[in-house]
């Protein structure tokens, strides 16, 4: 074991991250009103490039006119292969309210364009003298993204979330499918002439996991394609909350409720692990390390699993 302490991750809620396109004001009232901890109001894929300067102007007043609550307002930048993200950038913070707590840079391959993008916004906050120090998170949808994960995870102190993009993701890993996350047809096992189908996905998912585990950044889970399919939605974020992500993109309203569903724990859990915690304190008072809980072995690295899942519970109670 090091003897470097694990950072913990931002302790806000993040089971859902509501995304929209900038261009379409029409929507950012019902995004500001959903149940949603994440709004992500979107310069990127979803807006055309003849779109991209009024939809950045059109988050420049929302950041002002729109009352978004508690929700953690991030904007999603074009990528740094294009033309737009620098004044992406500097419009936001110098034209944008201190309303907006977060910008999300897509498709990022190496520290070094977190690097870049911390740069900038650095330099902007100090001109316009702005008080709220702004957060990014990064999407993960590159071969060059996965291998370098690590590193991406430890670029910026002002990293607070990584996001797997399941599509980009794809495309650039070869992958032979068209789908957005969930399970794919042809990725499967057979076993006696039955079919069985793994996570294509699992793979990325858990090195995803590893890295903002490591270096105190949430990991998100991405978009699931297929807005039609609730239960292909809870099963992919079932997985991916077994595995340590904190939640989920929802690209349809109807996704939100999902997300937190799977993501809030329930009240079985949190009084399991309540229960944990006080056989742990009462065998700790016995001068014990362990004890047994329902018939099976609980011990000191079953506080740290206990105490998560109260902890989380808290936050999204709050």
């Amino acid at each position: 074991m090091s003897f470097r302490i694990q950072p913990p991750a931002p302790a806000r809620p993040n089971r859902c991250q509501l995304f929209g396109p900038g261009s379409r004001t029409a929507l950012f009232e019902k995004m500001a009103a959903s149940a949603a901890d994440v709004i992500n109001l979107d310069l990127e894929d979803s807006v055309a490039p003849g779109d991209k300067a009024s939809a950045r102007a059109n988050i420049i007043a929302a950041s002002h006119d729109v009352n978004w609550g508690n929700k953690h307002l991030s904007v999603r930048i074009n990528g740094l292969d294009t033309p737009w993200w620098y004044r992406d950038v500097v419009d936001l913070l110098e034209q944008g309210s201190e309303r907006i707590d977060q910008i999300m840079i897509p498709k990022v391959g190496c520290a070094a364009d977190v690097y870049a993008v911390d740069a900038l916004v650095t330099a902007v906050e100090a001109a316009m003298g702005r008080k709220k120090r702004i957060s990014l998170e990064v999407i993960i949808e590159s071969a060059a993204g996965i291998a370098h994960v690590e590193e991406i995870a430890a670029s910026s102190p002002r990293l607070q979330a990584m996001s797997l993009g399941a599509a980009d993701f794809a495309a650039s890993m070869g992958m032979a499918t068209t789908g957005i996350g969930g399970t794919q047809e042809h990725y499967y096992m057979l076993h006696e002439g039955a079919k069985y189908w793994p996570d294509p996905w699992h793979w990325a998912q858990a090195a995803i996991v590893a890295a903002c585990r490591t270096h105190g950044v949430l990991p998100v889970d991405g978009p699931f394609g297929d807005f039609s399919d609730d239960e292909g939605f809870r099963a992919q974020a079932r997985r991916s909350a077994t595995l340590g992500m904190v939640g989920k993109w929802a690209i349809h309203p109807k996704q939100v409720a999902l997300a937190n569903e799977v993501f809030t724990p329930s009240a079985a859990a949190v009084a399991e692990a309540r229960e944990i915690l006080a056989a742990m304190e009462a065998a700790k008072a016995r001068g014990e390390g362990a004890t047994v809980y329902k018939g099976r072995l609980v011990d000191i690295a079953s506080i740290k699993q206990a105490e998560g899942i109260v902890r989380q519970a808290d936050l999204t109670a709050s």
